[in-house]
């Protein structure tokens, strides 16, 4: 078995920033509706969503870790490997402070995906990705939010037909509680998820230091990779615990106005689609399943509510995203080779 070098070690510490970072630009998605339809002050909404973000260890087994470990085929012992994923991360974060610099709820998810993959791309061609783990993915990034979408829509209606004949006040009242319970869902969800790809990144990190078995599988109950889904869900949870207002913004209150009975619908059809990927190993993106639903919810009243110039800025970030973090991974892969040349 090979060393931990002192490079790796910081690799690892740029993974674990990067699921600060995470949490920190995707604490939107968690905490925007209940926030909006003022269920929860900001600071409370936070913490509620950070508490489940990181329990979500002891709920859901790491199949999208080792989807993501997988993405770009790694050589055991091969130091260069080490490169590309720090590399790979340094692309993603890069891609999501810009996004959250502009405001935008673009995926954290594409960004890792699109900076592993640019700079596997970049040091060794087409044949170093493996495409059937990447399909799974790309094709869930119209499938994510049309799912959040018909499930928020469909719930949406069906609650208005049970409560058509309540008072407002009593069902607003009801669903204020309710939301809670949707939140907490919605932020254990995303924790399952997200906090999984970095999992997968540092454990593809460790395999091509030679520092474990190829074979290695993620579990709480081995010593040698029970502090790899510590630290990330932990990573995860402070985050999100820090907040991220600018996006908060844009997810709950620009896109369409809710009430706490639409918050829960969009929050559980959310909670729903990822719980469903997390289950089948699929690294979706928890930022266009929310959005989804949100839109889902908001068409079931007036189309014309929705803010569809904020949908569609949305829509072309995502659409940028796993090109972009791609081509920057790939411009500091380079960088780094051509200084390690002349070193």
């Amino acid at each position: 078995m090979g060393s931990v070098t002192p490079l790796v070690v910081v690799t690892v510490i740029v993974a674990l920033a990067f699921d600060v970072i995470n949490g920190f630009h995707d604490a939107a998605n968690s905490i925007a509706t209940v926030v909006s339809t003022r269920v929860l002050r900001p600071g409370q909404a936070v913490l509620w969503a950070a508490f489940f973000n990181f329990v979500a260890m002891f709920v859901f087994e790491p199949k999208v870790a080792d989807t993501v470990s997988k993405i770009v085929k790694i050589t055991a012992n091969d130091p260069v490997y080490v490169d590309v994923v720090l590399t790979g991360l340094l692309g993603a974060i890069v891609w999501d402070l810009l996004t959250w610099w502009w405001g935008l709820p673009t995926s954290s998810s594409h960004a890792l995906i699109g900076g592993f993959g640019g700079a596997g791309l970049a040091h060794a061609g087409m044949d170093a990705l493996r495409w059937d783990k990447i399909w799974s993915t790309v094709k869930f990034i119209p499938l994510a939010p049309l799912i959040g979408f018909g499930l928020g829509y469909v719930l949406m209606l069906t609650l208005f037909w049970i409560l058509r004949k309540a008072r407002p006040a009593t069902v607003d009242r009801g669903f204020r509680r309710g939301q809670l319970l949707s939140a907490a869902l919605y932020s254990l969800g995303h924790g399952g998820n997200d906090a999984q790809k970095t999992m997968g990144l540092i454990v593809a990190l460790l395999v091509a230091a030679g520092a474990v078995d190829p074979n290695i599988q993620l579990s709480m109950t081995n010593p040698k990779t029970l502090w790899i889904i510590v630290a990330c869900q932990a990573a995860m949870g402070l985050g999100t615990a820090f907040g991220g207002w600018r996006i908060v913004k844009t997810m709950g209150m620009k896109i369409t106005k809710l009430k706490p009975v639409g918050g829960f619908c969009a929050e559980t059809a959310g909670a729903f689609t990822l719980f469903l990927a997390t289950r089948s190993g699929i690294p979706v993106s928890t930022t266009h399943t929310i959005t989804g639903s949100i839109i889902g919810v908001g068409a079931t009243t007036n189309l014309s509510g929705i803010k569809w110039g904020v949908a569609a800025r949305i829509v072309w970030a995502w659409l940028l995203t796993i090109p972009f973090s791609g081509i920057v991974a790939a411009l500091c892969f380079w960088g780094v080779r051509l200084l390690r040349t002349h070193s």
